[in-house]
């Protein structure tokens, strides 16, 4: 898998870039800033971009905005961010777009997730941070098209966002698979999803989880 990395973090960078080497990822460019980050994806045409989020030039959310001004030019570029706070302002919409991840630094405490995770990005799924989920929750608006659901079809809708399967929730919740796709196809029909085709039945599941904020 070729992949760049942006990174303000010298001693962090290299690190994962070591990390992600011995993994058999093939480090095409390693960057310290958004600019740098810009011109390296155009350049190298790789499959997976892992950012930081908050970076030079004006150590704001560069990272964030840089990959989705990326997104635009690149469609299948796989982007994975890193940060060590929450910031959504700046990725809701390459939330809803696929082949995106955003995990906080804090809890990347298990290697072989993580590089779980970047392969779903790089193939197109997704990876969310529960600290984030649970942030995007916290902002929804009155009128929530979530009201309805139960709190395990919550929870199931949740661990969806986070970009799992419906054996993967099942083994998280200690439920049968059976059990998970009946909450599924409960939450399709409560959010008026219950008809189309399966895959982008989920993907406008999980946007309409993700988007119900203020």
């Amino acid at each position: 898998m070729r992949t760049v990395i942006a990174e303000d973090s010298v001693l962090f960078r290299e690190g994962l870039a070591r990390l992600l080497a011995d993994a058999g990822h093939q480090i095409v460019a390693a960057v310290g800033d958004a600019e740098a980050l810009t011109a390296a994806v155009h350049k190298t045409r790789p499959d997976l971009a892992v950012v930081d989020i908050h970076m030079p030039p004006h150590r704001g959310a560069d990272g964030a905005n840089a990959a989705r001004d990326l997104r635009a030019d690149h469609p299948d570029l796989g982007i994975m961010l890193l940060s060590q706070h929450i910031e959504t302002r700046a990725t809701l919409d390459l939330i809803a777009s696929g082949g995106f991840g955003y995990l906080l630094k804090d809890r990347v405490f298990d290697v072989d997730e993580f590089l779980d995770a970047l392969r779903r990005v790089a193939g197109g799924g997704s990876a969310l941070d529960p600290e984030v989920v649970t942030q995007l929750i916290g902002h929804q608006r009155r009128a929530d098209p979530l009201a309805k659901l139960t709190a395990r079809e919550r929870e199931v809708l949740a661990l969806m966002a986070e970009g799992r399967t419906n054996r993967g929730v099942a083994r998280r919740l200690f439920l049968t698979e059976r059990t998970v796709e009946t909450h599924v196809a409960g939450i399709m029909t409560k959010l008026g999803l219950a008809t189309g085709e399966e895959d982008h039945r989920r993907v406008l599941a999980v946007i309409t989880y993700l988007g119900a904020r203020a």
